[in-house]
């Protein structure tokens, strides 16, 4: 029987829909984006840089980050352009956005194909997103997930689709990381 809180009662004690889920730190994990170098060369080669608040990751300000996560923990990717600043005439720099985060499957050697097993649920945007820009507030886009707490401990590399506007044309830019960051489950 389903409660309204999200637990099950079965034989007159309580067990949660997600076991595993910690009420630990979230982790977040920021990626800064040159866009004018990135639509220029149609690449986020030598235009993306990473970093994270996880203990024990590697690959600091560089696209290959490794972010230690625990089975059960909240992540969130933030991403936003290197230059931020409103410009002199009033205008904004163009914005990049995850427009998604597909798991590799790193198993079998070939880290293209896309992962059969599930690493994280994503969640839906929660909190109120920053529909306007103004001097005193960032705005960014992020994604989030849990750490499914089912995923085995080990590396996971990923691939981030970025969704990039482009100066004074309505079409979007898609790229694809072409090296890949990766989390680091441990195991709760």
């Amino acid at each position: 029987m389903s409660t309204s809180t999200g637990t099950r009662a079965r034989t007159g004690t309580q067990e949660k829909q997600n076991p595993g889920q910690l009420n630990s730190v979230q982790l977040n994990v920021v990626t800064l984006v040159n866009m004018e170098r990135a639509t220029e060369t149609g690449s986020l080669s030598d235009a993306m840089y990473m970093m994270d608040n996880s203990v024990g990751g590697k690959g600091q300000g560089t696209p290959s980050l490794e972010t230690v996560c625990k089975q059960g923990q909240v992540i969130n990717w933030i991403v936003r352009p290197i230059d931020m600043d409103k410009r002199l005439d009033g205008t904004w720099p163009p914005m990049p956005k995850i427009n998604n985060i597909v798991f590799l499957d790193t198993e079998l050697g070939d880290e293209e194909d896309v992962a059969e097993r599930r690493i994280f649920n994503e969640l839906k945007i929660y909190g109120m997103p920053d529909r306007m820009r103004d001097k005193f507030t960032p705005v960014y886009y992020y994604w989030a997930g849990t750490v499914m707490s089912t995923a085995r401990p080990g590396l996971y590399r990923y691939r981030l689709v970025m969704e990039l506007e482009q100066e004074g044309k309505k079409e979007r830019l898609y790229l694809n990381t072409a090296v890949h960051p990766s989390i680091r489950v441990l195991a709760v």
